[in-house]
Order: C-alpha cells, then sequence, then structure tokens
C-alpha cells in the first residue's frame, strides 16, 4: 500500500518543511508528503534549509512554503500536525485520515545569537527525526485502523528532545 502523509504547521517554513524533507530520506518508496501551513509564510526559514543541508546532507532546493488550501482537495492516510495552533485549525480532510498532534516549540521565534538560533533548530530537528524513526517503525499493513491512530498519536505525546 502507499501512504500519503501530510505535515501541517501555521507558517510552513520550518519544522514542517523539516518534518517533510526528513521523511522523505527516512521513508520507503511506500510513502509521499506533503507539507503545508495556514498562514504560510513567503518562503522556508533559511537556518531550516541550513539544518537539513548540514545535519541530513539533503539539498531541499525545491522547497517552498505553501498554504494548506492548495492541497485541500487531495487525500492522505496520515495528517500530522507540528505546531498547537495547526492542531486548533485544522480542517476537515477528505477521506478521514488519521490525525496526530506531534506538538515542537518554534525554533524560528528563538532570539539569540546565529548559535542559538541554530542549535534550536537543530534541537526541534532531532524531535522530528525521531519521531519520524518511530512512526517508520510501525507495521502499518498490521495494525487496524484504531491502533495505528493511537500508535501515530502516541509518537507525539512522548518527549524526544535531546
Amino acid at each position: 500500500m502507499h501512504y500519503k502523509v501530510l505535515f501541517l504547521c501555521t507558517g510552513n517554513s520550518a519544522r514542517s518543511i523539516i518534518a517533510e524533507f526528513v521523511a522523505k530520506r527516512l521513508a520507503g518508496s511506500n510513502f509521499s508528503f506533503e507539507s503545508a501551513g495556514s498562514e504560510p509564510k513567503a518562503s522556508p526559514h533559511p537556518v531550516a534549509l541550513h539544518v537539513l543541508r548540514e545535519y541530513f546532507r539533503i539539498e531541499a532546493t525545491d522547497a517552498r512554503s505553501k498554504s494548506w488550501r492548495e492541497l485541500s482537495s487531495l487525500h492522505f492516510d496520515f495528517v500530522i500536525t507540528l505546531c498547537d495552533q495547526a492542531k486548533e485549525t485544522c480542517p476537515v480532510w477528505p477521506g478521514q485520515p488519521i490525525i496526530a498532534h506531534w506538538g515542537s516549540p518554534d525554533p524560528a521565534a528563538v532570539s539569540g545569537s546565529p548559535a542559538e538560533v541554530e542549535a534550536a533548530f537543530w534541537q526541534v530537528a532531532q524531535q522530528i527525526h525521531r519521531r519520524l524513526q518511530l512512526f517508520f517503525s510501525l507495521p502499518l499493513d498490521k495494525l487496524d485502523t484504531l491502533r495505528l491512530t493511537a500508535a501515530t498519536q502516541k509518537i507525539g505525546e512522548d518527549e524526544f528532545v535531546q
């Protein structure tokens, strides 16, 4: 089976971009990924792209911030919110996807030195990476919808910040 996953955040410039591109790196061919935001920024945050490039060796040159309205007609198997605001305003998606919330602090809201900002992005990226590893270890084809929903939601309830 092929699974389609959507990562949602408010600005679609940091957490959801990181999740989309790290997921593409970790997942097998049975998955496709999108990210979007309720109020997308003009472009992905440059530090998010830096973290993807420097720490994960991912060139996200095709990354772009987009509105979830652009994807509203698509069917997703999983919709994962990464910020509390997106969780509260998440629209109803066609096809009854599994909805989970994997909240992370907003690294774009961190002020400080460039090193402190980069550290905040790296910490969130590690949390997202760990959660994705757990998600990809789930026996998706062996769990019924109720158990799969619970397992996907549980991933976001545990803290994996290092």
